[in-house]
């Protein structure tokens, strides 16, 4: 149980760099969850079956009475008291408590495979609306300075250096974010029913996500060797100990059972004659053993624990190789989304400085509002592909997370 306790540490760890909000969030639906729920008294339910198999056969007790007594020779035999007790074989209890634990610690990463799987959800839906958000920024600043343009180009118009058809244009351009707008509204209220809906609770309860999200410098310490403390990579390792605790089991059930007894006989007393130990109570100690000689039950449950085992070997090492490939895959895009936010940052400054070179001509008197229309959707092309790029590092890197930590 020590090992599987690290990898609930997932859950909070890798989200810590990005506030308490996601955390909190986190934490909320692993509490509201219902499945969670479940496998949770799945797992208490076979840790209180451990309990149950640590009991031994019950205690045999018989009374008879003789309708006719028998007479002996000190007596006749009135009634007859039996008890017993049936033992399993050494170790027997034991090896059904170590089989019924491997069960429970079976169901218990079962349960950690859920939570980690809803915090990856739950991350992947928090980075998306915070792209969302983002994105919502970026027009309302692209908005307001399509706003300066617009006083510009009218004031323009009115000095005789620029048409009417440039004050048309940054209008048009205005009514294109307008409609970007309405739709990244539409798409946040989406994300974000489906994001109360992982959380298990109303669809239109408002989700804080932050306003900044930046690509961090370095990129942590990748572990590929910590895919193979996955719980789902673990939960095969549990079953193939499950199986081999079955197998224990099998040949303990396998050995003989010992039992131990006492016959109890009241004997009345003879008036008749004077003789020795005449009326003496009959007290006969037993022992008893159960040798299970048709076995063929025992033979052939070994034989499919064998092939369980093989069966349980040959799916870890599928589902190893699957889970590999969607790391290779998630790190791949990982650093795909870093070079292009380096490229889109590289550009947008590059943007920024050639509007800066057309104010600056607008000064002199000659401006050309096409050119600013142009670079102004550029700047706004390259402020979302950033921020498109940043979403696609974080949730590939909570990808990266739920397979390795």
């Amino acid at each position: 149980m020590k090992q599987l306790s690290i990898i609930i540490i997932f859950l909070l760890t890798f989200h810590l760099t990005h506030g308490q909000e996601l955390q909190l969030y986190i934490q909320e639906a692993i509490r509201n969850n219902s499945e969670i729920q479940y496998f949770e008294l799945q797992y208490n339910l076979l840790k209180e079956k451990i309990n149950e198999d640590n009991t031994i056969p019950n205690t045999q007790v018989s009374v008879g009475y003789f309708i006719g007594e028998p007479e002996t020779r000190t007596g006749a035999q009135r009634a007859k008291f039996s008890i017993q007790q049936m033992l399993p074989w050494f170790g027997t209890i034991t090896a059904r408590e170590n089989y019924s634990t491997t069960i429970a610690e079976t169901a218990y990463v079962t349960s950690i495979t859920k939570k980690r799987k809803l915090a990856l959800s739950i991350s992947q839906s928090y980075y998306k609306l915070s792209a969302i958000h983002l994105k919502q920024n970026i027009l309302e600043e692209s908005s307001k300075l399509l706003q300066t343009y617009e006083k510009l180009a009218l004031t323009s118009v009115e000095v005789g250096k620029a048409t009417v058809v440039a004050v048309l244009q940054l209008q048009i351009r205005q009514n294109e974010l307008q409609q970007y707008k309405e739709i990244l509204k539409q798409d946040f209220l989406a994300e974000q029913a489906t994001f109360n809906t992982l959380l298990n609770r109303d669809l239109d309860i408002e989700v804080i996500v932050p306003n900044e999200l930046q690509i961090p410098v370095e990129d942590p310490i990748l572990n590929h060797e910590g895919i193979r403390l996955n719980p789902e990579v673990l939960k095969y390792d549990k079953v193939h100990e499950a199986i081999q605790q079955s197998e224990l089991l099998n040949q303990k059930e396998n050995a003989p059972q010992i039992g131990f007894g006492l016959d109890y006989i009241p004997v009345s007393q003879r008036s008749d004659v004077t003789i020795s130990d005449n009326g003496k109570d009959i007290i006969m100690p037993m022992v008893s053993l159960s040798i299970p000689i048709f076995n063929k039950k025992y033979n052939s449950r070994t034989r499919q624990n064998e092939l369980r085992k093989q069966q349980t070997t040959t799916q870890k090492e599928q589902h190893l190789d699957y889970l590999t490939s969607l790391l290779v895959k998630a790190v791949s895009m990982r650093n795909t989304a870093r070079i292009k936010n380096d490229i889109q940052e590289k550009n947008l400054k590059q943007a920024k400085n050639a509007e800066e070179i057309l104010m600056k001509r607008y000064e002199t008197g000659t401006i050309n509002f096409n050119d600013i229309l142009d670079i102004q959707e550029l700047q706004f092309k390259f402020q979302i592909n950033t921020i498109e790029s940043v979403q696609q590092y974080y949730t590939q890197a909570a990808i990266i997370n739920y397979l390795t930590n």
